[in-house]
């Protein structure tokens, strides 16, 4: 399955804004937890974040791809 540069910032866009959703439910959720466990979700929303960052960064460079690419037919 073939997608075009457009579509991939398209849904990089939108997954990174998931990953920023989960990342920032985990960070907000930290205060009530303790222990063992908040380290653990400590470390899965910062995984999300993580994750977000890759996708906003493979946006841009979708991006780049757009504006300095040549369309040809296929």
């Amino acid at each position: 399955m073939k997608i075009s540069a457009k579509l991939s910032v398209v849904l990089a866009a939108i997954f990174a804004s998931v990953c920023y959703g989960v990342a920032i439910q985990g960070f907000m959720a930290l205060g009530t937890l303790e222990g063992q466990v908040r380290d653990d979700a400590l470390g899965f929303a910062g995984f999300w974040a993580f994750l977000g960052t890759v996708a906003v960064v493979l946006g841009a460079v979708g991006v780049w791809i757009v504006y300095t690419g040549k369309e040809e037919d296929a």
